[in-house]
């Protein structure tokens, strides 16, 4: 198959071109990776993300053994989601409404800044295997709409990435306890994505009330170090995305320690 989509392309482009032609394989973008099949959205990589595992785990609804077991069994041939539920370790249901967010919650640091795609893998699939596919328009368009709704909360994305601290001589009070709890861990070191993975929640559910938190002036991005070149203005999503194989083994090694 060739494909109709060129380097010059941003990422969302390259999807639309890749869904039309009902492609399958990989798509390496500036901040995230794409794993379709068929035209449709099978999983979606971040490093702003927490691992789909680690929220499992942590979250309560499978064990640290049942899913390195079944990585070890059938993370080669593409069907760990398969494997979780065959074993009964897991419901078809429960994975595939943990499976979705964390989609969509990588999906929106993929194409928050929708900078060019680098590389398409043909055929290329994710450990994880097919759960639930999703049109590649239904990606971008939630994409755009979690966007346009943290923009309205608070205007400064860096609140996504960066660490974060709180604000000097903010005393908070009367905060829900979703937010209470967000605050509490917030240290000056931890970013929305560690915070979210400590409390096992949706990394967009936790940057909801980060940026609320913002805006109500108890929490700040953390000083950072200044960069080397100072004429180069700050990325707010970090470096730019591995290559598929590299992200995969750096991100297994990630969670196991987490774990």
């Amino acid at each position: 198959m060739t494909t109709t989509w060129t380097a010059h392309d941003t990422t969302s482009a390259a999807l639309g071109a890749l869904a039309a032609e009902g492609a399958t394989g990989a798509l390496t973008g500036e901040r995230g990776v794409f794993y379709l099949t068929a035209g449709r959205v099978a999983h979606v990589e971040s490093a702003h993300t927490p691992d789909l595992g680690v929220l499992l785990v942590r979250g309560g609804a499978l064990t640290e053994d049942g899913w390195w077991e079944a990585i070890d069994r059938d993370g080669a041939r593409h069907r760990v989601g398969r494997r979780l539920v065959d074993d009964g370790r897991l419901a078809a249901g429960a994975l595939e409404l943990c499976h979705l967010g964390a989609l969509f919650d990588a999906a929106y640091f993929a194409l928050a800044h929708d900078g060019r795609a680098h590389r398409f893998r043909p055929g290329a699939g994710h450990w994880l295997g097919v759960v639930r596919p999703v049109p590649v328009d239904t990606v971008v368009r939630e994409s755009r709409r979690r966007r346009d709704l943290l923009h309205a909360i608070w205007p400064d994305p860096l609140v996504d990435v960066a660490p974060l601290a709180r604000a000097a001589g903010a005393e908070p009070a009367g905060l829900p306890p979703r937010r209470g709890r967000v605050l509490a861990l917030v240290d000056g070191v931890r970013t929305a994505a560690a915070i979210a993975e400590t409390l096992a929640c949706r990394t967009y559910h936790t940057l909801v009330e980060l940026r609320r938190l913002a805006a109500d002036g108890l929490v700040t991005t953390a000083p950072r170090v200044p960069a080397q070149d100072t004429r180069a203005a700050p990325d707010p999503y970090g470096a730019a995305w591995d290559d598929p194989d590299a992200a995969l083994l750096r991100r297994l090694r990630d969670a196991l320690e987490a774990l």
